[in-house]
């Protein structure tokens, strides 16, 4: 791996937490991703399946993690297994984790290798009631392909019909949402490399420049700082493309007197962070591109403050709505009849601004976190709002990421990185 091994205390924590939370004399399963075929032997980089990541910190293919905490027998109260590694292995492949190191990596101190699976799962469920599966039921998860976990989970409810069944998304989306210490450190990793990359970039646009060199200039910086790269597909969306909001061919020439929109971030240790920066290509913003800019700035600024510990994510998109709609309501783009004749499922502010202010981040972009439930300390959102004008050939989205306190504003993981009008111009200026 790239990045540098991860304190074990944080997954045995979490098991212990995930435990703390099942039912009575029964065990949960998690599988490693499969690794995804492309075409001929080619195949998509690994990445590991983020439960089994959060619960082990093992980060390699072929592996499966069980925990029991009832089990009456206490060397399989936890269990790893790996596929087995050998010197063959290790010279096509590339080292693996051995009995040894997988326990350094995770504090699972019972490790089997993968053929042994079949023999020693079927003394725990012997002794088990119920047995936890690990779905996918996060609100944005479209799944048209079957998992290694699906896959296992048919297999084991075929095997096994005469135990009751439980879900472990539940508990892990509640756990993963409030993040330790050590998760927060290795977020603030990511936004910190991020903040490389943005700065590295801010002396390289110009016009003439290509999008996709400036996605070069971002990668080579995230590399050369122990980041896989990209945390999702980056936006290098320049003039008008910053008006399609998944917009990621990033194939156009920057022009002279455009803006341009970056929704790109870097990953550090499976760990995401998450960035929207608006620059001018030319150095300097216009007038009217000044003030769109400063409007949405104040926005993330104010709606930033809203999230706190009992808040609850839908009313606070309500009040972010308002704050937009007053901003829009000050650039001329909305007058008050458009305010008073608005559909209430559709408000008039979603015209400019359609998209959501606010997600759950970390091992994942779109984070684990359950909606309905009230935002605590220690959660990590984005705050992310923009206007987007396509007649005016522009559009501008400013974007951090902030965890939750106990008290007071939450606290910017990317403080350092610039965003106010001034500082842009004379860092692209020097």
């Amino acid at each position: 791996m790239k990045y540098l091994p991860i304190n074990k205390d944080l997954f045995i924590k979490n098991r212990k937490n995930f435990m703390a939370q099942m039912k009575p004399n029964s065990l949960a399963v998690f599988n490693s991703n499969d690794i995804y075929p492309v075409s001929a032997d080619s195949t998509l980089p690994f990445e590991q399946h983020r439960d089994i990541f959060f619960l082990s910190g093992v980060d390699q293919e072929e592996s499966i993690l069980i925990v029991y905490p009832d089990c009456p027998k206490e060397s399989l109260r936890e269990v790893l297994f790996l596929r087995e590694t050998n010197e063959h292995i290790a010279v096509w492949e590339g080292e693996k984790l051995n009995k040894e190191r997988a326990f350094e990596t995770s504090g699972v101190k019972t490790v089997f290798w993968l053929q042994d699976l079949e023999k020693v799962l079927a003394e725990m469920m012997a002794y088990a009631d119920t047995v936890y599966i690990n779905t996918n039921e996060h609100y944005r998860a479209k799944i048209e392909t079957e998992t290694r976990e699906a896959r296992f989970t048919k297999w084991l409810l075929a095997k096994y019909p005469a135990h009751s069944v439980a879900k472990s998304n539940p508990l892990l989306q509640r756990l993963r949402s409030v993040k330790d210490q050590i998760e927060i450190d290795l977020i603030q990793k990511a936004c910190n490399i991020t903040e490389k990359g943005f700065r590295r970039i801010l002396g390289f646009v110009k016009p003439g420049v290509w999008e996709y060199e400036i996605e070069a200039e971002f990668a080579h910086e995230f590399l050369r700082n122990r980041s896989k790269g990209f945390a999702y597909t980056p936006i290098i969306a320049s003039g008008s493309n910053a008006n399609v909001l998944h917009y990621i061919e990033n194939n156009q020439q920057c022009k002279d007197g455009d803006l341009i929109l970056f929704d790109v971030a870097a990953e550090y240790a499976n760990y995401a962070s998450d960035m929207s920066r608006t620059i001018p290509i030319s150095g300097r913003y216009t007038d009217r591109q000044k003030d769109v800019y400063n409007a949405v700035n104040r926005v993330k600024n104010e709606a930033t403050k809203m999230l706190v510990p009992g808040a609850i994510w839908a009313d606070y998109h309500v009040e972010v709505g308002k704050l937009m709609t007053s901003e829009l309501l000050g650039l001329g783009l909305l007058d008050k009849a458009d305010v008073q004749n608005e559909n209430p499922d559709w408000p008039a502010y979603k015209k400019y601004f359609m998209h959501g202010t606010s997600h759950h981040m970390g091992l994942d972009t779109h984070d684990y976190g359950l909606l309905h439930e009230p935002i605590q300390a220690n959660m990590v959102f984005t705050v992310e709002p923009g206007i987007y004008l396509p007649d005016e050939g522009f559009g501008i989205r400013l974007e951090d990421d902030v965890v939750v306190q106990e008290s007071g504003e939450p606290f910017n993981l990317m403080r350092n990185i610039p965003i106010e009008v001034e500082e842009i111009e004379d860092l692209m200026n020097q």
